[in-house]
């Protein structure tokens, strides 16, 4: 099992959007960076949990989790043309683009703020708070995991 964090603004999908889908299930279209991709494609895998992050908003954080409930399949948003996700040079035949299902878990009761990420001497290494580091989906340790949920 494998431990991840993926970033969503909460004015396009939010963790109470999450819990409001048929199920609590829904998959996570749109990933179009390649590193982000093969993460989802080669090593995400069903039970896997993911820390729920809301980004581009007034305050970034952590909110909740998810966990994966479908391995990754072909992101059939990159095959259709009316799609912002399209991509004319993905194919069924030859996807480039991949996404999994995620379903939701728990809201947190508060909000885990990047600002309070960044000052914890335990974080140091996670993903989120390193400069640059712009991923839409990206691994936790399991120790970072353990640390983050010590706080909800």
């Amino acid at each position: 099992m494998k431990y991840w964090l993926m970033k969503t603004e909460p004015d396009a999908f939010s963790i109470d959007d999450l819990a409001a889908r048929p199920l609590q299930t829904e998959h996570w279209d749109g990933v179009r960076n390649y590193q982000a991709r093969n993460m989802m494609r080669d090593e995400m895998k069903v039970g896997d949990p993911v820390f729920f992050y809301h980004s581009g908003c007034k305050t970034p954080a952590i909110v909740g989790i998810t966990k994966v409930v479908k391995a990754s399949y072909p992101d059939h948003t990159a095959f259709n043309p009316e799609s912002k996700y399209f991509d004319d040079k993905s194919h069924p035949d030859n996807p480039r683009w991949w996404m999994v299902d995620v379903q939701f878990v728990e809201k947190f009761k508060r909000e885990i703020t990047l600002r309070e990420l960044k000052n914890m001497p335990e974080l140091t290494e996670l993903a989120l708070v390193k400069k640059g580091c712009r991923l839409s989906i990206m691994p936790v340790s399991e120790a970072e995991w353990l640390h983050i949920r010590s706080y909800t």
